[in-house]
């Protein structure tokens, strides 16, 4: 296998299956199969919902831990001998598969996920979690694109690949890949939030309008009478000079 060859493999893992992941909420789906206990014990349900709801889950709900998680582990895991360690060593290349599906998950879904858990971001903030993580992404892209460093040379002259040239060659056609692998599920995220914040905005107008019929819209009269004290104070303040 080439690191061009790893690097579409890794791309798809950490950018393109955990978005359509993320949309078909599985853990959704697993609380609504799986049946709640009546005895006050934890089942699966209920560990499911104590972990989503636990201090970790919120700590990783965090926009800035989220992505330093998702685009700062690409950075530490291809620049020092972890990503050499995975090749050798197959129960860390297993590892390493693990977590850099669960961080795109993770990433996904902070930004437009279905799933019960932590309260995340408004959707302005959401995209500009996208747009910044995204960017530092291709930075790493660009690293790896102008490094003269061979990253992972043992592995490679194991394997009989003595060529380092070719091999710089293809180390720079993977950093490539990772530039622009992150282009279209970019895209298509930021249209998902985009249209959650559209129907988000509708639920919010459709909510106060209800509140509305049934106080007799109590909020907009109190403000206008607010608006009509404020100016009579300042008319008598006026009389007053």
């Amino acid at each position: 296998m080439q690191f061009s060859t790893h690097m579409i493999l890794h791309m798809g893992l950490m950018m393109f299956v955990p978005l359509p992941l993320v949309l078909g909420a599985p853990v959704l789906l697993a609380l609504r199969v799986l049946p709640a206990r009546a005895d006050h014990s934890r089942g699966p349900r209920e560990w499911i919902l104590l972990g989503v709801h636990s201090w970790y889950a919120r700590l990783l709900a965090k926009p800035a831990v989220a992505g330093v998680i998702f685009a700062g582990s690409l950075v530490a895991f291809y620049f020092t001998g972890w990503f050499q360690a995975a090749l050798f060593d197959h129960p860390v290349h297993v590892l390493m598969q693990v977590h850099f599906l669960l961080s795109g998950y993770l990433f996904f879904w902070l930004l437009v996920g279905a799933d019960p858990g932590p309260e995340r971001p408004a959707p302005p903030l959401r995209l500009v979690v996208l747009l910044v993580t995204l960017t530092f992404h291709a930075f790493f892209g660009i690293a790896l694109m102008s490094t003269d460093a061979l990253i992972a040379a043992d592995w490679w002259h194991a394997m009989q690949y003595t060529d380092d040239a070719a091999l710089l060659a293809d180390q720079h056609s993977a950093g490539g890949i990772a530039w622009g692998a992150g282009e279209f599920p970019t895209f298509l995220a930021a249209v998902i939030v985009a249209v959650q914040w559209q129907a988000s905005d509708k639920r919010e107008a459709r909510r106060t309008d209800r509140q509305a019929d049934r106080d007799g819209d109590a909020e907009l009269v109190a403000y206008n009478a607010q608006l009509a004290a404020l100016a009579r104070r300042d008319a008598e303040r006026g009389e007053g000079r």
